[in-house]
């Protein structure tokens, strides 16, 4: 009996923890409610300071109010604070149970991607808030738009690239000019060295040019003092000279035996026999 009766004491207590964990809940869920709607009264009033408070203050109470979180987002559109409203919106997409609410808060994630020129980033909220709700023409809409805008964007950044290869290819070639010319002026540097070097070389030790011609007159000269020299199996000068003289003291004697016959009456041959 004791037993049991502890069982039942304890499911008391459990049941009634629990009834008071639940009042609790509806409790901050109810201000939470009433500090959102404070909020938006605020906001049609154009007062956002006082507004972002009571929004602020909602979200403490309940931190899972989708209601508080998703006014906070729009709260921040309206003062241009676009960085703070993709957060808020984004965790208030996150957070949403039905498909309503995710449906507006991509929608506006959306809206808040375009006016940042986000519109690749755009084009996909928007994708997911129709995923929420395919009936939405304003959304569809929008995504219209925002795939206009991401491919103009895109053609834009093609045309940057390929003015940026563009650039770098002219920067290739204005190096390659650059070098080309530095050789070429290397160049002539080095011939102008090279003829500066053979043209000391000309000079005597005390910088006057050397008489290269005189130098090669005086070679001719030693050239013509020296009797030429017989090439091998060759007569001299000398010894063809003899051999003339012989040969005409020869032919006088034989015109002298000629004469001699002649006045004797024979007939001398003059041709030899084959």
């Amino acid at each position: 009996m004791k037993y049991i009766l502890f069982i039942i004491i304890t499911l008391t207590a459990i049941f009634s923890f629990s009834q008071d964990k639940e009042k609790e809940a509806l409790l901050a869920a109810k201000k939470a409610n009433n500090y959102v709607y404070e909020g938006n009264n605020l906001i049609n009033e154009d007062d956002f300071v006082s507004a972002e408070k009571e929004y602020r203050k909602a979200i403490s109470e309940q931190g899972t109010t989708v209601a508080g979180i998703y006014n906070l987002g729009n709260s921040y559109i309206k003062k241009g604070s676009y960085e703070e409203a993709l957060y808020r919106l984004d965790q208030a997409a996150k957070i949403a149970t039905s498909k309503v609410e995710k449906h507006k808060a991509y929608h506006n994630i959306g809206n808040v991607l375009m006016e940042n020129k986000k519109c690749k980033e755009a084009v996909e909220a928007y994708k997911n808030a129709l995923r929420n709700d395919p009936s939405d023409e304003e959304t569809r809409y929008n995504l219209g738009l925002a795939k206009i805008c991401a491919e103009q964007q895109k053609d834009k950044e093609d045309d940057k690239k390929d003015d940026k290869d563009k650039d770098k290819k002219d920067d290739k070639k204005d190096q390659e000019k650059k070098e080309g010319d530095d050789k070429k002026d290397q160049d002539q540097k080095d011939k102008g060295d090279q003829d500066k070097k053979e043209g000391d070389d000309k000079k005597d030790d005390k910088g006057k040019p050397k008489d290269e011609k005189n130098d090669k007159g005086k070679g001719d000269e030693k050239e013509k003092q020296q009797p030429p020299q017989p090439r091998p199996g060759q007569m001299s000068p000398q010894q063809v000279k003899s051999l003339l003289e012989a040969m005409n003291n020869q032919e006088q004697k034989v015109q002298e035996k000629v004469n001699a016959e002649k006045q004797k009456g024979y007939k001398i041959k003059t041709e030899k026999d084959w």
